[in-house]
């Protein structure tokens, strides 16, 4: 399966963490984020294809709420150029329009301004 994607996706100058909704289970950091998808900074790796609930935690509620919960694939997981760890990338699905607005103001905020990632 050839995906591609249509957005640049911009690295965030903090580092959300990122939970699994369903377990609870820490799952890593947010690396990068756009409103079609993100990049999980991980220390484990992780099953490809597979749809997870996460929970993004925001910074200090500066948004109107602690969390960002999306539904998102797994897409595609490789090592890091840190071997102890594993970056994950993931294709957002369902997301509603407040969400997607809501990404759009965090990238703006927090995104490093002419440096994308070449994932």
């Amino acid at each position: 399966m050839d995906e591609r994607r249509t957005l640049k996706r911009q690295h965030i100058m903090f580092y959300s963490r990122v939970f699994d909704r369903q377990t609870g289970a820490f799952m890593g950091y947010l690396g990068n984020l756009t409103e079609n998808g993100a990049m999980i900074i991980s220390e484990e790796d992780l099953e490809t294809d597979k749809v997870f609930n996460l929970r993004i935690d925001l910074p200090e509620d500066i948004y109107g709420k602690p969390v960002l919960n999306l539904s998102a694939r797994s897409v595609w997981c490789k090592r890091d150029i840190d071997p102890n760890f594993f970056n994950i990338g993931f294709s957002l699905k369902e997301i509603s329009e407040d969400d997607q607005e809501l990404i759009v103001q965090i990238v703006a905020d927090y995104g490093l301004q002419g440096f994308e990632s070449g994932d």
